[in-house]
């Protein structure tokens, strides 16, 4: 994410690529063990976000969600006080409210644009919390910084019902990240029909949850220290996969009752999750509120394998897409222009 000074007193502009990321979920909702969310995550290579800010006589914005885009370069610009005009060009976006941390993505991609070419070297972090992101998650944040498989530690608890769901103050801090193993892929079913909760609709799901049994969280928060990273710093697939699986259907039942009852926001990705099951890939679930759902695969050629018979099995579905991708391990990039 580095450009340095020269680069920046020259450039004319700024162009930022941002990877998407899959949340896989939060370890306690209730903060019984002692912080509240903790959340895991993976970024990967693809969709991308790609926003070019350019200095210009006047404002102007274009691109898909504009409108967007353009309120977090206003933010950021009043924030640290610009009076430089901007363009924002929306070169690609990712799809809103499907799970792949859109707007995160997007509003990073800008702010963090507009901070270098204003010469402030603002990390990822700093954008956020100018921005008002972070408040559960610090996931999408640092998918964007350096990329990787993201652990973050939560939310202190706060007193009042309406902070503690929001979660106040700065961003959650990065407990640990680990590269995504090269030889991994995951697979991603894509519900073109749906979209999952978003804004207000989220933050009534999010404060009328029922409580999250303390003993699940300690038994995830165990699992996740003490063999999900540690099968991930050594390449083992299949048990991450297994811890994985097995917390997303616990969250899933979790969620049900702000999902029509089920685990998965899309009936049709939760048919195509369960035939990769059946031939035998235990870490799946939905990222975030979906309708996104993945599946984690170890080695590329089985993944390849597996992404031809979900579409073959699924030809006939007009909803349903499928994608194989690679983990994204550098984070976000920055070209000058």
């Amino acid at each position: 994410m580095t450009l340095s000074p020269l680069d920046l007193a020259r450039a004319a502009g700024v162009t930022v690529r941002a990877p998407a990321r899959l949340h896989l979920g939060f370890l306690d909702l209730g903060g019984a063990v002692g912080r509240r969310f903790g959340s895991l995550g993976i970024a990967i290579d693809r969709p991308v976000t790609e926003v070019t800010v350019t200095r210009a006589d006047e404002d102007a914005e274009s691109g898909p969600d504009a409108a967007r885009a353009a309120r977090a370069r206003d933010a950021v610009r009043a924030a640290l006080g610009v009076t430089q005009a901007l363009g924002v060009a929306v070169d690609s976006a990712l799809p809103a409210h499907n799970g792949l941390g859109s707007g995160t993505q997007l509003a990073l991609a800008v702010g963090v644009a507009v901070a270098r070419l204003s010469g402030h070297d603002l990390s990822a972090r700093e954008v956020a919390t100018l921005l008002g992101r972070g408040r559960r998650s610090a996931i999408g944040m640092e998918a964007f910084e350096a990329g990787g498989v993201i652990l973050d530690g939560g939310k202190a608890m706060a007193p009042a019902a309406d902070a503690a769901v929001t979660g106040p103050g700065a961003p959650p801090p990065l407990l640990a990240r680990l590269p995504v193993p090269e030889a991994w892929r995951i697979l991603l079913v894509y519900d073109r029909a749906r979209e999952g909760l978003s804004g207000e609709a989220e933050m009534k799901a999010m404060a009328t949850l029922p409580p999250f049994p303390p003993e699940r969280a300690a038994h995830f928060c165990h699992l996740m220290l003490l063999k999900a990273l540690p099968a991930l710093a050594e390449g083992d697939a299949l048990v991450f996969g297994t811890v994985i699986g097995e917390w997303q259907r616990a969250l899933g039942d979790h969620y049900a009752a702000a999902q029509g009852g089920t685990r998965f926001l899309s009936a049709d990705v939760a048919a195509a999750i369960t035939a990769l099951e059946e031939e035998g890939v235990p870490g799946v679930g939905q990222s975030s509120w979906g309708p996104t759902g993945f599946a984690i695969v170890g080695d590329t050629a089985e993944a390849e394998a597996l992404l031809e018979t979900l579409r073959r099995r699924f030809a006939s579905s007009t909803n349903l897409f499928f994608d194989c991708v690679r983990g994204n391990n550098r984070g976000a990039e920055l070209v000058a222009l």
